[in-house]
């Protein structure tokens, strides 16, 4: 499974930053590529979402 699910359910922050950062990062992988992108079978989005709540990359939204 791409996304954990568990992460994803028990996730008690902002539903919307989380949002918008995984928006962010999904340009970031399409523009640069990423090497998980293949083990996700080109799944951008579900690929930034796993990596945002893996926290292997860290996000901070400007109010």
């Amino acid at each position: 499974m791409i996304i954990p699910i568990d992460k994803l359910i028990s996730y008690q922050d902002n539903v919307y930053q989380l949002t918008t950062a995984a928006i962010k990062r999904a340009i970031q992988i399409n523009l640069a590529g990423d090497e998980e992108l293949e083990k996700n079978k080109g799944k951008v989005v579900s690929t930034a979402l796993k990596q945002i709540l893996n926290e292997k990359v860290k996000y901070h939204i400007d109010s």
